[in-house]
């Protein structure tokens, strides 16, 4: 395959030293798909250059759009119906980190920008600002729909409505508020209209949310995610929301646009940056990791569907819940958990940003159909053609637009430089334009996340690709006809349709005739779009959706079933149709339909629908679990007698529903075939697993008997069961195991309580104090004390000076570190400045040296080092030598989430230290040896969550500049 390079020299800002950027296109569509894997295309690596360079497959070609000072630092766009593209802007990103002295920003808040091409040559010339708003702190989200410009700031979303058309808003609306995440990249993102007319948006894990719509239904969603911003308060996991459900970190939504009808579509994301839905209704988003743990994802979401970041109930990380000899992305997301929706495509380390549904056939037929995802972290658009596979899909993922070779992308040594910006390539959004053209914006910086940014000028790009010598043009949009109308609704632009749809719908049935000629087209994108609206249009139109359940097209048929569940309130007839249709997909949306209904309604379309599982589909298990959430245990007999066997002989189908659901009927069925030998080992470890989500003394029973048994294989994963178990769901219950309780006794600490005693009594002399303040300060434990008790402010500056003198030489790092915030540090050498590092070239071997004597105390590179920050096996593919001289620098200025140190005092008056992993009845901390504590909650006196990171700062490493530079050099190359 051919790769054409195109040249796009900046002309405004050009001063800059601009870095080489590559677009890659590959060709994805269903006829070219063995033309690609015989022959992939790859990237020129020996290829340099000082300007903008884009990669193009053969057909495609791209150019520079637009750029600063037009606009800065774009976070999210869309398009209106005379083809301009509105940029929300985030100058004001995270200034209390970021110093506002060094970084553009802006006093009266950030702006929504309009920018146009007026002349139709390809390059937008004009900009003028929307409104300006110092409720607009980063916000993450734009949509243009009709006259109402709706951003997404959190903590709110906000309607501006232009009513003369003069682009200036006359008219501000709090449409809904109480997101948390306020100027957090975890927050509120882009709300868009959906094929239904409903509006559809997410929040990332940065909770809690506790929202109200305006017919007064509330959402309460929260985890144990505490970190990142100071605006955040403390969140609490297990909230029930007005619909009595649980819902968890990130999430999906739905709202009717009067602001009525808020609906959780999905939950349990860390970081869902923007949800994309396809004309069918498939919602599609991306999510990120716990940084540097290789679990990034680009997923379909399954209506209601949990996927699985934390437990059930937000109150541990998936550290806490990991089992022996799982994989870090299948601990990460919880695969092996029952009640949890598959990842998708795992895309490795990165940041996930826009995402949006390639439907148009203008950019050529074979590229209908494309999942375009932003990959800010690995300078990258992914692109994907998703493939029906049983009741899910399948997502083969390519390179889609890249400022690096392939190899560079996937597994080579970075190259950036300061000289040599590949890297800084950051799309942020990828959006469709009205003319069919792909809009991605960059937001330019040698940083991504995490609080931080380097580029102090808030540069940033607009990349414009189309069809090589075929010009694209934005077409003159009439609404005042009903022909004008359906252009629209065929548009490409997602929020232009629903322009078109909401103007056909108020039509009725006048304008029926020209919707259903719609069904006729040859794009079944379109055809989608014709179904839900003629749903929305009266009776006729209602009965022509009904005739589409016969559709021969699959995606049709649901579409239709979709459609008609928003307007008619008796879908038992076409869901009982429906349950025995050959398709797993159209299936799977008749489960996920009966999820809020009584079962003496729906028991036998369940029954049929679970007839119909072979126990290979975990999608649509999944869906049949949905189905049967809350009706598991009275459904569960029936299941038995209608489709299953006994205990050694069920079939793999009912094996699986059986796993998926976890009755309490089904204890003693599972301890048999948990201890059964003449079952494979796959098939005992799946009894046990099952039994290990059951919370009922008699699963707790049967456990400890097969942790009695002789099979050794599953044996020891019942007592592994045991213990884990008896720290969270399992504490109330009884049960017989040795203890692997971290002791925190008295006894343990006994010569550090009695120097504190000495302390906090006032009849102990001063010299008194001063001994015991300086034995504490030179003690792991007693040094921690002394740390909360200057929390607390219960010490005098004259013993503050005194600890001063020796706190800073203990022997756990991380207590020298946070003492800094407490007592006045010795003074250190000059601070190293980036300049020092770049005049020094770095020596990777050298740098590896430096790894493995100052940091690997903490960081694992592959198998070397210590599994207590994060892991920095693929740093490499996140940040450049600016990048990570701000890293090692300024470790506070980011710390990740997970990786803030928590201080527990208990009532007793021992302490115990290091990362939380879980709260609840028991709470779990990591500490710094890796060792786990396990703390009643009735058990602790107080708190205390560090802001400040544990990683030494350079200087405290007595790091030089050439051992910095060393340090880079070796750390840019881990990919």
């Amino acid at each position: 395959m051919h790769i054409t390079l195109i040249n796009l020299t900046p002309k405004i800002f050009s001063k800059r030293s601009l870095g080489g950027i590559f677009i890659c296109l590959s060709l994805l569509n269903t006829s070219c798909k063995e033309e690609v894997q015989e022959e992939p295309f790859s990237l020129n690596e020996k290829y340099y250059s000082e300007d903008t360079q884009l990669y193009l497959p053969d057909d495609l070609e791209a150019s520079l759009w637009a750029e600063s000072p037009l606009f800065f630092n774009p976070t999210n766009m869309d398009v209106d119906a005379k083809g301009r593209i509105w940029v929300t802007e985030a100058l004001n990103y995270r200034l209390f980190r970021n110093d506002p002295n060094k970084f553009k920003h802006q006093e009266e808040g950030d702006r929504v920008m309009i920018l146009e091409d007026k002349d139709g040559d390809g390059k937008a010339e004009s900009s003028k600002v929307f409104v300006q708003d110092k409720d607009l702190t980063a916000p993450l989200g734009i949509s243009v729909i009709g006259n109402k410009v709706i951003v997404s700031s959190g903590p709110s979303v906000i309607i501006y409505t232009d009513e003369d058309g003069d682009d200036k808003p006359d008219n501000k609306e709090i449409f809904l508020t109480g997101f948390g995440g306020y100027d957090h990249d975890h927050g509120l993102h882009a709300m868009m209209a959906g094929p239904d007319g409903k509006y559809y948006f997410n929040a990332g894990n940065a909770g809690p949310h506790i929202v109200t719509d305006k017919s007064g239904w509330t959402l309460r969603s929260g985890s144990l995610y505490n970190g990142g911003s100071p605006h955040m308060i403390d969140n609490e996991p297990g909230m029930v929301s007005d619909d009595g459900k649980v819902w968890v970190g990130g999430i999906a939504m739905s709202i009717n646009p009067d602001g009525t009808g808020l609906k959780v579509l999905g939950h349990n994301f860390r970081n869902s940056y923007e949800l994309a839905l396809d004309s069918y209704g498939n919602m599609w988003q991306n999510d990120n990791d716990d940084d540097g743990n290789k679990g990034v994802r680009v997923s379909w979401l399954m209506e209601g569907g949990n996927m699985g970041y934390f437990n059930t109930d937000g109150s541990r990380k998936w550290q806490a819940d990991r089992r022996p000899g799982q994989s870090i992305p299948m601990a990460h997301w919880h695969q092996d958990d029952p009640g949890v929706i598959p990842f998708g495509d795992n895309t490795g380390s990165g940041s996930p940003t826009g995402i949006t549904f390639y439907e148009s056939d203008l950019m050529g037929e074979k590229y209908r159909g494309t999942l375009l995802a932003s990959e800010a972290g690995r300078n990258v658009i992914l692109a994907y053609k998703p493939e029906a596979k049983g009741a899910g899909f399948e997502l083969n993922r390519h390179n889609l637009i890249t400022s690096l070779p392939e190899e560079e992308v996937e597994d080579a040594k970075s190259r950036a430089t300061d000289e040599d910006k590949t890297k800084w390539f950051r799309p942020s959004d990828v959006v469709v334009g009205t003319d069919g053209a792909i809009y991605v914006a960059d937001w330019y910086d040698g940083m991504v996340g995490g609080h931080r940014m380097i580029d102090s000028t808030g540069y940033g790009r607009i990349y414009r690709i189309t069809p090589k010598g075929k010009k694209l043009s934005r077409p003159e949009i009439d609404l005042s006809t009903t022909q004008g109308q359906i252009a629209a609704l065929k548009n490409p632009a997602v929020n232009i349709r629903n322009a078109g749809f909401g103007l056909l719908a108020a039509q009725g049935a006048q304008a029926v005739p020209a919707v259903k000629e719609v069904l006729k087209d040859k794009n079944p994108y379109h055809q989608a779009r014709a179904i839900w609206l003629l749903s929305k249009m009266g009776e006729e139109g209602v009965q022509i959706v009904e005739e589409q359940l016969e559709a021969s097209n699959p995606n049709i048929r649901l579409t239709a079933f979709r459609a008609l569940r928003q307007v008619n309130s008796d879908i038992l007839p076409f869901a009982n149709k429906l349950s025995k249709d050959p398709s797993a997909a159209v299936r799977r949306e008749v489960a996920v339909a009966m999820r809020d209904m009584p079962l003496n309604q729906v028991q036998d379309i369940l029954i049929e629908l679970a007839s119909r599982h072979d126990g290979d589909d975990r999608f649509y298990v999944e869906a049949l679990g949905l189905a049967m959430d809350s009706k598991e245990e009275e459904i569960y007999p029936t299941l038995q007698e209608e489709i299953g066997a006994e205990a050694l002989d069920w079939n793999p189908g009912f094996e699986d529903l059986t796993w998926r659901l976890h009755p309490r009927q089904a204890v003693n069925g599972l301890k048999e075939r948990a201890i059964s030998e003449q079952l494979t080992e796959a098939q005992r470890k799946k009894a046990v697993t099952a039994l290990g989500f059951i919370n009922d003394q008699s699963a707790v029973n049967a456990m400890q008997e097969i942790a009695a048994s002789d099979i050794a294989d599953v044996k020891d994963q019942a007592l592994w069961w045991l213990r884990y178990r008896r720290n969270n769901e399992w504490n109330g219950f009884e049960m017989e195991i040795p203890e692997l309780k971290a002791n925190l006794s008295p006894e343990i600490q006994k010569e550090m309580l009695a120097n504190k005693s000495i302390l906090t009594k006032n009849n102990s002399s001063e010299s008194d104090k001063i001994k015991a303040a300086q034995a504490m300060a030179k003690d792991r434990t007693g040094g921690m004390m002394l740390i909360g008790l200057a929390e607390k402010e219960a010490l005098s500056e004259e013993l503050k000076t005194e600890i001063s003198k020796v706190i800073f030489q203990n022997p756990e790092q991380a207590i020298r570190v946070l003492a800094g915030d407490y007592f006045s540090k010795p003074s250190t050498s000059k601070a190293i400045t980036l300049e020092d590092i770049r005049a020094i070239e770095g020596d990777v071997t050298k740098g590896k040296q430096v790894f493995l004597g100052k940091c690997a105390t903490c960081h694992q590179v592959g198998e070397e080092g210590r599994n207590i920050g994060p892991n920095l096996s693929m740093i490499g593919a996140k940040l450049d030598q600016n990048g990570l001289f701000d890293a090692i620098s300024n470790p506070s200025a980011g710390v990740a989430f997970g990786y803030e140190m928590w201080l527990i005092s208990l009532k007793d008056g021992t302490v115990a230290y290091g990362f939380l992993q879980a709260d609840g009845p028991i709470v779990v901390l990591e500490g710094l040896q890796n060792e786990v504590y396990n703390i009643p909650a009735e058990d602790i006196a107080a708190r205390k969550r560090f802001a400040t990171s544990i990683m030494p700062k350079p200087t405290d490493l007595a790091l030089n500049e050439t051992d910095i530079s060393n340090l880079t050099a070796y750390l840019q190359g881990l990919k």
